[in-house]
């Protein structure tokens, strides 16, 4: 009715387009093996009407208050829109979802059509001490957008989507102001027109929008040209109750304690980002991403590491280790002809050198510019990459990266419909911990499948480097097949590989960001004077607790998180409970 499209109120994308393992003979194998679930039989996605969904609570004069701002036609509050506006795309929202579990929607949804009519909405919504949660793509996976289960006040979702436009240009500065509603794919395509690119592609690129981005600090696959949103975003416009938040797109400043950093990340508490000003860049002459097979997963990030110190120039540095390289080669489509002939030949020559193949690494880099600045930057890294063993494998594996690079959630609801459970944990850490980060986290998460009594599987990829350290970004899959324990056996594992990123020198998140999912590892995380700091500057700004309550910070529900499930506390699998903040 509102004219703006959303994704599946069950599952990540829109209808009718999903995982199909027909044509991937070894995905099936693959997925027995790694967890023991025979995916033969057919999915079971959850109906609607099965749903029971909460009346809406909300009172006849704010809810005229609000139609008179938006019109009929974008204030809706029927049980779907109420329902795919309330939960994001993480694996226990989706878990939910086909358990029925709804506990509190949103009351009603608004579609404003410019920043005139957020201030409207804002100021309405704060006057009736109502909730306000900005509503972008959708895609949020660490419980960013529901409301507190025991929130009595009306909440009101805030859908950005027909603020979609990129509505200027400053050729001569590489900067556009793009309205924050706009998804991944609007703001390429309407940079393309002129020639111009913001070079941020997350893997959510396709159901993530600008604003959503900015406040839960988004990274994109293209960061090593790139830099991740707070590199991007040079200044930005938020609503807030009667008055608006202007920065201006400056490219550096001294102004005290950056604003702009405290609303980039902030989640929706210091208000509605309406707009912001982006670095733009020219669309390069050439792009490619390169395939390379390392002999194991330690050479390849010595790789990693010394091609990011070195004079080579990439967009991607990303290296898969051996289960994750198992888990790509099982949904690739079976070979055939000359194709198969090479790999098959590849893999012979291989052997011969003496390769362990259930121990070789896939790794994609990436490299765009002027054709000549591309193959002298692909020597560079040619050159590095055979110092450590590797081989090029060539263009080709590149371009099934790159056309499938978005596609991976399709695969988790896919197994989650047939009783499995699959979900992503991140982080970064210093180079020199690098490594040791990710044997203690394969070791917990190990463990913890033990602890849970059930078979599971978790793989890893390196991804994003910086100056002093890089990005790992662990996947982890166990089967669901008892309701009456999947909760628990799903916090066990996730619980467990957080816990490790706080015991062993990493961050709680590198780029999902915080939610509710991870607020109870921030203090150990930023240290308990960080987190005052941040409750202060959220109080200080928010005293009637109107915007996005309970994310980031607790606000005294018990648990990890406002949708545990009576597993252990977070400290509970390494002993450690007692330093999870209890605020």
């Amino acid at each position: 009715m509102s004219g703006v499209k959303h994704q599946k109120w069950w599952g990540w994308g829109v209808e009718g387009i999903g995982f199909n393992p027909e044509g991937k003979p070894n995905f099936a194998p693959f997925v027995k093996k790694a967890i023991g679930l025979d995916i033969s039989k057919p999915g079971t996605p959850p109906k609607f009407e099965d749903l029971d969904v909460p009346a809406p609570v909300i009172d006849d004069a704010l809810r005229t208050r609000l139609l008179d701002v938006v019109g009929e036609r974008y204030l809706l509050d029927d049980d779907l829109d109420r329902v795919v506006h309330t939960l994001g795309k993480g694996v226990r929202d989706l878990m939910r979802i086909r358990r029925g579990d709804l506990r509190r929607v949103v009351d009603v949804v608004v579609y404003p059509a410019d920043e005139a009519q957020v201030q409207k909405i804002v100021d309405l919504c704060v006057d009736a001490d109502a909730v306000l949660i900005p509503f972008g793509g959708g895609s949020n996976i660490v419980g960013a957008l529901e409301p507190m289960p025991a929130e009595r006040r009306t909440v009101v979702s805030v859908d950005l989507g027909r603020m979609s436009k990129v509505l200027e240009i400053d050729d001569e500065s590489g900067l556009a102001r793009i309205q924050a509603g706009a998804l991944g794919p609007q703001i390429e395509e309407q940079l393309g027109r002129r020639g111009w690119t913001m070079g941020h592609f997350p893997d959510s690129f396709n159901h993530s929008s600008l604003g959503g981005w900015i406040a839960t600090r988004s990274t994109g696959m293209q960061s090593d040209k790139y830099g991740d949103i707070a590199d991007i975003v040079r200044g930005l416009r938020a609503v807030r109750h009667g008055e608006v938040l202007a920065l201006r797109p400056l490219p550096s400043t001294s102004s005290g304690p950056s604003v702009r950093e405290m609303v980039i990340g902030s989640e929706g508490r210091l208000g509605i980002i309406t707009e912001a000003w982006v670095n733009v860049h020219r669309v390069p002459e050439v792009r490619e991403i390169v395939g390379y097979f390392f002999p194991d997963f330690t050479s390849g990030l010595d790789a990693m590491q010394e091609i990011h110190t070195s004079d080579a120039h990439t967009i991607v540095t990303r290296i898969s280790d051996a289960n994750e390289t198992e888990m790509s080669f099982a949904t690739q489509r079976a070979q055939k002809g000359r194709k198969k002939l090479v790999m098959n030949t590849l893999f012979g020559y291989l052997k011969r050198r003496g390769w362990d193949l259930e121990k070789m690494c896939l790794s994609y880099i990436g490299f765009e510019g002027g054709r000549r600045y591309v193959k002298q930057n692909q020597a560079i890294v040619k050159e590095i990459v055979t110092k450590h063993g590797g081989i090029v494998v060539g263009t080709g594996v590149g371009s099934v990266y790159d056309s499938k690079k978005f596609d991976t959630p399709y695969i988790r609801d896919f197994l989650l419909d047939r009783g499995a459970t699959a979900d992503v944990s991140e982080t970064t850490t210093p180079w020199s911990n690098l490594k040791h980060l990710y044997d203690t986290t394969i070791e917990a998460a190990n463990h913890a499948f033990d602890t849970a009594g059930t078979k599971g599987f978790i793989m890893c990829h390196f991804a994003h480097s910086y100056h002093s350290g890089a990005c790992l970004y662990f996947t982890f899959a166990l089967p669901d097949n008892d309701k009456a324990t999947s909760y628990q056996n799903y916090d066990t594992v996730k619980r467990a590989i957080q816990q490790n990123f706080m015991d062993n020198g990493a961050t709680v998140s590198h780029h999902h960001g915080v939610g509710s999912e991870h607020a109870p590892w921030m203090a150990e995380d930023i240290s308990p004077a960080g987190t005052k700091l941040q409750r202060a500057l959220l109080e200080g700004a928010d005293p009637g607790n109107n915007f996005n309550p309970g994310k980031i910070l607790h606000d005294g529900e018990p648990g990890i998180a406002m949708h545990s499930y009576d597993a252990p506390a977070p400290g509970g699998v390494s002993g450690r409970a007692e330093q999870v903040p209890s605020a």
